[in-house]
């Protein structure tokens, strides 16, 4: 077997054990992406794939070549969370949005320090003080893709998911510039150096250039639509654009010391959020592209959870400093959300269920642990810690936020409907 061959055949195998899998998970009454997830560590390098038999699960190896499906469908996530940011919505969730976003992000960093730094004293030799404070500060990220794909499985719609998704879209921004803080404190602790400028001012340059390029992009991909009538090629249209700015926002370059680079989250955010703004039928295009990326999102979501480590189980230290991490956050951000929504007279049920909504984490705080690396030793537990967190949540994590949504009455049993019933339905008549 070629290799081009074994890659689209575990491809395939990964999209329809996912599949196959959902249908399992609809019977317990479990999201689909926690399905997807599951697929992947079945089939992934730690069971199927570990038994490297060309073609069935997924391997080490291959998991590296895959990037660019994430890469794909996290920028489409990211534009999708762009639809969020409409003015006409904005104007009456805009600022209890913002206050929340901000305030239960701060309020989850310093509780998840007060934890870990308390924890650093029972343990030295597990933790230290500087691994903790970025520890703390990689706690604010939350993941967008399993919420959106929640939302969008059944249907979402209420008062709750209406702050949601802007809220989880700011975590972002919010979540860099907090880890930008935090990663130059524990890294001058590290080095005894105090010349903190570029760690800090980085993350921020990073954070401006990204929305730039999104709003550029999103200019030229509303200018370019017009040119276009039938609802195929502008979909495409869509999709050249997505590709272009997650492809731009791999470059990286130096200017004066300070090394500059692009999150594609960010831009791609902007890039939703200008075209959603400027084009009249962005409604319609959004959900189009919404369609054509379901098989992407399904196998972004199973490799994923073939990329998850299944052995940092084996390291009790970090099981324990894992657990008090998980729990210290989820305090955080069930308490900062409840909080911050009281101050901003918001609605009783997202005062009460929105912090659960919060708590699945993935891609931003892996990107987080990775930059950590540069603290040597420090940086290795912080990476290890964010593997045991991320997988714990990503399963969790999805069940937790269909429950706070369905108890908040944004989802509702009638809001999905069923393809092949209705064709049987109307086949009948």
């Amino acid at each position: 077997m070629t290799q081009t061959a074994s890659i689209f055949l575990s491809l395939s195998i990964a999209l329809l054990s996912g599949l196959l899998l959902s249908r399992l998970a609809k019977l317990v009454k479990l999201p689909a992406v926690t399905a997807y997830l599951i697929s992947g560590v079945l089939i992934g390098p730690f069971l199927l794939g570990g038994l490297n038999i060309p073609g069935i699960g997924i391997t080490s190896e291959q998991i590296d070549g895959f990037g660019i499906i994430s890469d794909l469908a996290l920028g489409f996530i990211a534009f999708s969370m762009g639809n969020e940011f409409r003015l006409s919505q904005l104007k009456k969730i805009g600022k209890q949005a913002t206050i929340i976003g901000v305030l239960q992000a701060v309020i989850t960093t310093l509780l998840v320090d007060v934890a870990l730094i308390a924890l650093h004293f029972a343990m030295p030799d597990v933790l230290s003080i500087p691994a903790a404070i970025v520890l703390a500060a990689v706690a604010t990220a939350t993941a967008p893709a399993a919420t959106l794909m929640v939302v969008k499985q059944y249907k979402a719609k209420g008062p709750v998911t209406d702050v949601l998704l802007p809220v989880v879209a700011l975590d972002d921004a919010v979540g860099l510039i907090v880890f930008a803080i935090s990663f130059g404190i524990a890294k001058s602790m590290g080095t005894g150096g105090v010349g903190t400028l570029s760690i800090i001012l980085e993350p921020l340059v990073e954070i401006a250039l990204s929305l730039l390029l999104g709003f550029v992009m999103g200019v030229l991909f509303n200018l370019c639509e017009k040119y276009f009538h039938s609802r195929s090629k502008r979909m495409a249209v869509s999709v050249t654009f997505v590709m272009m700015t997650v492809a731009l926002s791999s470059l990286r370059f130096e200017i004066g010391g300070i090394h500059v680079g692009f999150s594609s989250l960010l831009a791609c955010m902007m890039l939703g959020t200008v075209f959603c703004n400027f084009c009249e039928v962005s409604e319609e295009l959004m959900e189009r592209a919404d369609r054509w990326t379901t098989p992407v999102l399904i196998l972004f979501f199973v490799i994923s959870g073939a990329e998850l480590d299944l052995s940092v189980f084996t390291q009790w230290g970090v099981v324990i400093v894992g657990l008090v991490y998980i729990a210290s956050r989820s305090i955080g951000k069930c308490f900062g959300a409840n909080f911050s929504a009281r101050i901003s007279k918001c609605d009783k049920n997202i005062i009460k269920y929105l912090g659960i909504t919060l708590l699945p984490q993935a891609g931003v705080a892996l990107g987080m642990a990775i930059k950590a690396i540069e603290l040597g030793p420090d940086g290795a537990i912080v990476r290890n810690i964010t593997l045991f967190a991320v997988l714990i949540y990503e399963i969790v994590g999805p069940f937790l936020t269909k429950m706070a949504l369905t108890k908040a009455g944004d989802i509702k049993a009638e809001g999905r409907t069923n393809a092949r019933e209705m064709h049987l339905a109307q086949k009948a008549q």
